[in-house]
């Protein structure tokens, strides 16, 4: 399959492009600057210079065009203001699946945040808050769409631990972290076995089963 990969150059997106490219997929990697080219390469990855805060649903549909699937991993990161939490976590995931529709692109898997919630507030941490509700709304948005055969994936905190291949997935897990590593690996699970988590919201922590058991029973 050739899955585009929106957040090609974060550390879940490499870790992704990776697995699938291990396994005979064809991933392509949106990044924002040509110098990251080589890494999304040493991945097994197509890079594809395009900057989401600024693209037409024209551009990114001509890059989804031929793909099988699409992901959206991209977030603003660290250090961010209010502004780009919803640039990025909200307008761009929005911009991903306007230009999958546009092609005819069904499979669409977004990687949100455990507590996404559009009316979230906030809190001790103003930009935190931000961040929520731009996920909350991108997830809103995104489940709202009859075009898309969707899943939203919302884990715990994340951790650069070594992945484990444990985890649990569900409705609601409860509170608990996971490593990237294996949020990567149950993004990959849901593009080879995406009919069961179709039209699903999941959340994910680290926990007792593989992913595959994890993804069966969910």
């Amino acid at each position: 399959m050739r899955i585009v990969i929106a957040g090609g150059h974060g550390q879940i997106g490499l870790k992704l492009e990776r697995l699938l490219s291990e396994r005979g997929d064809r991933p392509v990697g949106l990044i924002r600057r040509a110098e990251q080219e080589a890494a999304l390469r040493d991945a097994g990855a197509e890079p594809v210079v395009l900057d989401l805060e600024s693209a037409d649903v024209d551009a990114v549909a001509a890059v989804v065009s031929r793909a099988d699937a699409v992901v959206f991993a991209a977030g603003a990161g660290a250090g961010s203001g209010a502004g780009r939490k919803d640039s990025v976590d909200r307008a761009a995931a929005v911009l991903l699946a306007d230009a999958a529709e546009r092609v005819g692109v069904r499979r669409y898997v977004l990687l949100s945040s455990m507590g996404a919630d559009a009316a979230a507030p906030d809190g001790a941490d103003p930009v935190f808050g931000a961040y929520l509700r731009a996920k909350g709304a991108a997830d809103d948005e995104i489940r709202s769409r009859h075009s898309l055969d969707w899943t939203v994936l919302r884990p715990g905190p994340l951790t650069d631990e070594p992945g484990t291949g444990l985890v649990r997935l569900a409705d609601s897990t409860g509170r608990g972290a996971v490593p990237r590593a294996d949020v990567a690996a149950v993004l990959a699970a849901l593009l080879d076995e995406s009919a069961p988590a179709v039209g699903r919201t999941l959340e994910l922590v680290s926990g007792p089963d593989t992913v595959s058991k994890a993804l069966a029973t969910a």
